[in-house]
């Protein structure tokens, strides 16, 4: 492992990459960068990072994807000129990540337009090259018009999936109802339904609306019951608002609307061909209605999906949780908390979320320490260099405590108490009360705000307490704009594979929770490789065996057999 850096450094690094990933909503891993320039130690310690993020740094014949400015401007210059040999579509940031002073001189570049809040386009270059500059905030604009046509432009895969149901008129007269986290990636989705034939309504919970983007689906003409602002009884008045318009296809996170679909509106279930779950925490109670026989139709489970449990949770949860609780974390007062460069981390669960967030926190040179319930999980995390302990003795010392099991209480009264005074607890898993908020306000605790998302709870008898982040929601979702743009375009290309499925085989699929068809994996991921800039291996033809021989399996080892 190479020499950790000192806590400065390791802290700029850390802001640098949270800065970019903020600013563009993009993802760090499987992307090249090359470093330019700068102070040796600097730029170790950022080369450290990105790579044990995921990404890769670039050989001297690769195209580069992230070009990391820390010297001087006419070096930058002069490695921007020798990165624009690029095919038309493959995106270039280049990042002025100068620590002391700017690195790179945007006035070199000639005239440059905003492509979205923090985010400017260099149009003398190529349409494809972008800067962005750690050293400034991105204005204060929901800028939604911008947000969306950025995220379109880095969901190739999404697109070419579309395109295809689109050709084929699969979606004309289909009425598609998207109850998901309202962001700009979710808006790019319900377009390209739209676009493809189908009739789209859209509904998401008042803390998962972005009101911006809402708005800008409204001026696109589809009909959108969301309000950031809605109470409980309001939020339920627009999902049943929603349901009244009949979809034929359901699209949802968390199954909620899906499980509401059979408490309130139990008649719309035999016209409906079917529905796509894409959360882990979701499917669970829709394999308990399908356990009791109750589930009214066939839901597909696309978090099961290779091509989304393994980038979806591991890579955009990790990175998109782990950034969004930092981001708060550096907004606290000093003092305040005690998380810090080289600290120490608690992961509660190593599932394919909790596995991601270990591994940034581990990357951010964080100490992590998982707490599991499966012994093999455990022993999986111990197997990738992990500290595991019970999750009341892990936190006693913890900086920071992260949730990511997506199971109810895991982050209980016992568990709070048990947190080191000043600790930060975060939740990267999502189901109401993840953290027991409502049994230590039972247990006398009080609450008390001490920055933006952020609260101290304590409890009678002590003096510090614990801080809680944005009411024990998930943080990517509540205090972030959702996963990387990338990370979602292959989730959303699985739910058109999955809404493909229930086109062409709705009828036939039974009232069950039904797995996504292999193909769509395969799909997917061949189009996504093709958007990295990389192939795989062609598939090996087999052999077609006469259809009246029966395969020999016999061994030869032995000899041939007799």
């Amino acid at each position: 492992m190479p020499p950790r850096s000192d806590p400065d450094t390791l802290a700029w690094a850390s802001a640098a990459v949270r800065h970019l990933a903020r600013t563009t909503n993009m993802l760090v891993a499987a992307r090249t960068f090359r470093i330019v320039g700068g102070d040796p130690r600097d730029a170790a310690a950022l080369d450290t990072l990105l790579t044990g993020l995921g990404a890769r740094a670039a050989r001297s014949d690769d195209l580069v994807d992230q070009l990391w400015c820390l010297g001087t401007p006419d070096q930058s210059a002069l490695a921007v000129e020798q990165a624009l040999d690029r095919p038309r579509g493959r995106t270039l940031l280049v990042v002025d990540a100068g620590r002391h002073e700017p690195a790179v001189d945007e006035d070199a570049f000639g005239p440059l337009t905003p492509a979205r809040p923090g985010v400017l386009g260099i149009p003398m270059t190529a349409d494809d090259v972008f800067l962005v500059s750690t050293g400034r905030e991105p204005e204060d604009d929901p800028a939604a018009a911008s947000r969306v046509r950025w995220a379109r432009r880095g969901m190739p895969v999404s697109r070419a999936v579309a395109a295809e149901l689109r050709e084929q008129g699969l979606l004309r007269g289909t009425r598609v109802g998207v109850a998901m986290v309202l962001e700009p990636k979710t808006a790019v989705l319900s377009l390209l339904l739209r676009d493809a034939g189908a009739e789209v309504a859209v509904y998401a919970h008042a803390d998962e609306t972005d009101d911006a983007v809402a708005d800008e689906l409204r001026r696109a003409g589809l009909p959108v019951f969301a309000d950031s602002a809605a109470t409980l009884p309001e939020q339920k008045a627009l999902a049943l608002a929603m349901l009244d318009t009949r979809p034929h296809v359901l699209l949802d996170d968390g199954a909620h609307v899906i499980r509401l679909a059979h408490q309130e509106r139990p008649d719309l279930l035999p016209t409906m061909l079917g529905a796509a779950e894409e959360t882990t925490s979701g499917l669970r109670p829709l394999r308990v209605l399908e356990d009791r026989g109750e589930l009214g139709i066939p839901v597909v489970a696309v978090n099961d999906a290779r091509t989304k449990t393994s980038f979806d949770n591991r890579y955009g949860t990790g990175q998109s949780t782990v950034f969004a609780t930092l981001d708060l974390v550096d907004g606290l007062r000093s003092g305040t908390h005690r998380v810090v460069p080289g600290g120490s981390a608690v992961v509660a669960g190593y599932g394919h979320v909790g596995e991601g967030v270990a591994m940034v926190l581990r990357a951010l040179g964080f100490r992590v320490t998982v707490a599991e319930t499966d012994p093999v999980r455990a022993l999986q995390a111990r197997f990738a260099g992990h500290a595991v302990a019970p999750l009341v003795e892990a936190v006693r010392d913890a900086d920071l405590v992260m949730s990511a099991t997506g199971v109810r209480d895991t982050i209980s009264v016992a568990v709070l108490r048990a947190c080191a005074p000043d600790a930060v607890v975060a939740v990267a898993g999502g189901v109401d009360q993840e953290v027991a908020i409502d049994d230590a306000l039972a247990a006398g605790a009080t609450r008390t705000p001490v920055g933006p998302k952020c609260e101290r709870f304590v409890f009678p008898g002590e003096e510090h307490g614990v801080l809680v982040l944005d009411d024990g929601g998930c943080i990517n979702i509540t205090a972030a704009e959702g996963n990387p743009i990338e990370i979602m375009d292959l989730s959303f290309a699985v739910q058109l594979g999955a809404v493909r499925m229930l086109l062409e085989r709705g009828d036939e699929l039974p009232r069950a929770v039904v797995p996504v068809d292999p193909a769509v994996d395969e799909v997917t991921a061949r189009v996504a490789l093709a958007a990295f800039g990389s192939r795989a291996e062609p598939p090996v033809p087999v052999a077609p065996q006469p259809a009246a021989r029966e395969p020999d399996v016999r061994t030869t080892r032995f000899g041939d057999p007799a």
